[in-house]
């Protein structure tokens, strides 16, 4: 089985938001899966429950929100999204036709899932376009909620990014929390990897106003080296999560609660019997302490910047998308040929790569154009891993070249470049 599968903990991983792993959070999981507890009442886990509050707490330490917020653990970010927003329909009454919620073109694809789940229509999820760096706008959010209130229809939130899937990119947060302020909107903001660069000063300066959020979505089994799974959602106002989600039937009235202090996370969230996410978590943190994963998320970000630079130097790469928090897209150009023939290259080049066990990077698309994505999100990554993925897009031979064939591109001219 293993051999057949991608070495996700390897240096050169750098595809699809990579996620490394550490033995102490794999110990605890054994540990969880073994003693089977589940913590979603306290009657049947009174300390699991108690962890899960405290990794919440720390979670909402360490982004600066408010006390009150509250959170569950969940199987990850699409789960996250789809909780948060489920709460932020409640909070303004409960499902409508007339309900309108914004996602940026570079908003998750698990939020269109959460929207269908809701039974959104089409015409009540707007795809709001982004800037020059892929970060949705405040005033772009303002002019869609009031030409929807013109329409007759009702806005209820704004979906931001904090760590876009495709670039990295974070939107103005503290923009768009004044503009969802002064609209009445739900800011809910994914930040699914990128929500734990708060951990480190430059991060937290690119999250400035993430801790004016609704509510948040974040992935520990991302930028916290947690195995899968392990999700989370914070709610700025956390007695909103039971008056969600809390239904008593009578089969369960022994489980209610009666003490202060005493939670049912089941009443929290769409699950009942859940697993002891929260213990691989505590474990993690309490072996190596915070301080560890602040220092891999810094050096993640120093090698972002670092491919940033690569791409730059060398005149045969275009950089399609400056590094933000771990990520960088960039491509190889070929002269004459046109956007079809440039992403086969690209592909063709990524796919050998790949091939060749040294790295493994994805590919996404930009305003329709190809780009190579190189997420780096691995703490035993270096340098010279960055390295060897930049020195292979820009000096291998075009792909599917043989003697005696011409390239498909051309040069204005019209001759065919050899």
């Amino acid at each position: 089985m293993l051999p057949y599968a991608a070495g996700t903990n390897h240096p050169g991983y750098f595809a699809f938001i990579p996620y490394f792993t550490n033995w102490p959070a794999a110990v605890a999981e054994l540990i969880a899966s073994a003693a089977n507890l589940s913590p979603w009442a306290w009657m049947e886990s009174p300390a699991a429950t108690q962890i899960e509050l405290e990794v919440i707490d720390w979670f909402r330490s360490w982004l600066g929100m408010p006390e009150g917020t509250a959170g569950v653990l969940v199987s990850g970010g699409s789960a996250a999204n789809l909780t948060a927003l489920l709460v932020a329909r409640e909070a303004v009454g409960g499902p409508s036709e007339n309900s309108v919620v914004y996602v940026s073109d570079q908003g998750h694809s698990s939020l269109a899932r959460t929207a269908r789940a809701m039974g959104l229509r089409s015409h009540q999820v707007r795809v709001l376009p982004t800037d020059d760096y892929w970060r949705l706008q405040p005033q772009t959010v303002a002019a869609a909620a009031a030409a929807a209130r013109s329409a007759g229809r009702v806005p209820i939130a704004a979906c931001a990014s904090a760590g876009a899937t495709s670039t990295g990119a974070v939107d103005p947060l503290a923009g768009l929390a004044d503009v969802c302020a002064a609209e009445g909107l739900w800011l809910h903001v994914d930040a699914a990897y990128g929500g734990f660069a708060a951990l480190t000063p430059k991060g937290r300066a690119l999250l400035a106003g993430i801790e004016r959020a609704d509510s948040v979505t974040l992935d520990p089994h991302k930028w916290l080296f947690q195995p899968f799974e392990c999700g989370g959602v914070l709610i700025r106002d956390g007695d909103r999560l039971a008056r969600t989600f809390a239904i008593h039937p009578d089969y369960l009235d022994s489980s209610e609660t009666g003490v202060t202090g005493e939670v049912n996370l089941g009443d929290w969230g769409l699950q009942l019997s859940r697993g002891f996410h929260a213990l691989k978590v505590w474990v993690s943190v309490q072996a190596f302490g915070v301080a560890a994963f602040r220092a891999a998320i810094d050096r993640n970000m120093e090698l972002a910047a670092y491919a940033e630079e690569l791409v730059r130097d060398n005149a045969g790469l275009t950089l399609m998308a400056p590094a933000t928090l771990g990520i960088v897209c960039f491509r190889r150009e070929w002269p004459g040929c046109d956007e079809t023939e440039t992403e086969r290259r690209g592909i063709a080049l990524a796919d050998a790569l790949e091939r060749s066990g040294d790295a493994f990077v994805s590919t996404t698309r930009l305003a329709g154009r190809h780009a190579i994505r190189l997420c780096i999100l691995n703490p035993t990554s270096s340098k010279r891993h960055v390295q060897r993925v930049i020195e292979h897009f820009a000096h291998a031979p075009p792909p599917g070249q043989t003697a005696g064939r011409k390239s498909p591109c051309r040069l204005p001219h019209g001759r065919a470049r050899e």
